[in-house]
């Protein structure tokens, strides 16, 4: 599925993907600056967090909690220079928890993935628009 959104359809995109979800593991593909972490911000947000969400570029994973006590994690493997790195801080503990797990550049280990997982591709369109394709 393939949509067209702008910033004020952003509350809607989001509970379009945690509705179209396969999983609990959503992979956010899209080059810098095309609004991953803002979507995971919004996703975040449905999900009844009440922590500040920020990117975890240096940390690899930041730990989320919602009101009801619910773990979500994000992670952001942009400067990535191996998948060691993510076996590290035990991403396999993470992916297996069962919890919601928000990647950002999973590209970076891609032979971490596991198989069930919701692939969201974001584009920045000329219109300055975002083009979003979940699969």
């Amino acid at each position: 599925m393939t949509s067209e959104y702008n910033l004020s359809e952003l509350t809607n995109v989001a509970r379009e993907i945690l509705s179209q979800s396969k999983s609990k593991i959503l992979l956010f593909y899209g080059e810098m600056g095309a609004g991953k972490t803002t979507l995971i911000k919004e996703i975040c947000s449905l999900l009844d967090i009440e922590d500040k969400i920020s990117s975890p570029t240096f940390s690899l994973v930041n730990e989320y909690k919602s009101r009801q006590g619910e773990s979500v994690y994000h992670f952001d493997f942009y400067r990535i220079e191996d998948e060691e790195e993510a076996m590290d801080i035990g991403f396999e503990e993470y992916i297996d928890s069962g919890k919601w797990c928000l990647i950002e550049w999973p590209q970076n280990i891609e032979n971490l993935l596991p198989l069930k997982s919701s692939a969201i591709q974001i584009q920045i369109l000329e219109n300055g628009n975002r083009a979003l394709t979940i699969s």
